[in-house]
């Protein structure tokens, strides 16, 4: 898995590039990690060119959803497609990000 990053104003994106499965998806928890420290926890995670994700990936967004939670943050996501967003659902792990439709949408939740 690839992981880009943009910067838009004082807000840093993060878009994943592949399956957010097995031995990879830990790659994007390591990076949520480095970039809250770099950016003050000002970030999006856009999930555009993420097609699915198993177990690992659902357990990856859990943790860095908690672990924000307990630092009074929240995992902010935009761009989730509809396979991602029902498992988010079904698994109560989407009470534990902030969804947006757009990366836009998902950098002005900063203002």
């Amino acid at each position: 898995m690839e992981i880009d990053e943009q910067r838009l104003g004082a807000v840093t994106v993060i878009r994943p590039r592949g399956p957010l499965v097995g031995d990879d998806a830990p790659q994007l928890l390591g990076r949520v990690r480095e970039v809250l420290g770099q950016s003050l926890g000002r970030f999006v995670v856009d999930l555009s060119a993420v097609p699915f994700l198993d177990s690992a990936g659902l357990e990856v967004i859990a943790d860095a959803g908690d672990e924000l939670g307990a630092s009074g943050l929240s995992l902010k996501m935009c761009c989730v497609n509809e396979t991602i967003r029902e498992v988010l659902d079904l698994t109560d792990v989407a009470s534990l990000v902030e969804q947006y439709e757009d990366i836009n949408q998902g950098v002005r939740s900063f203002l």
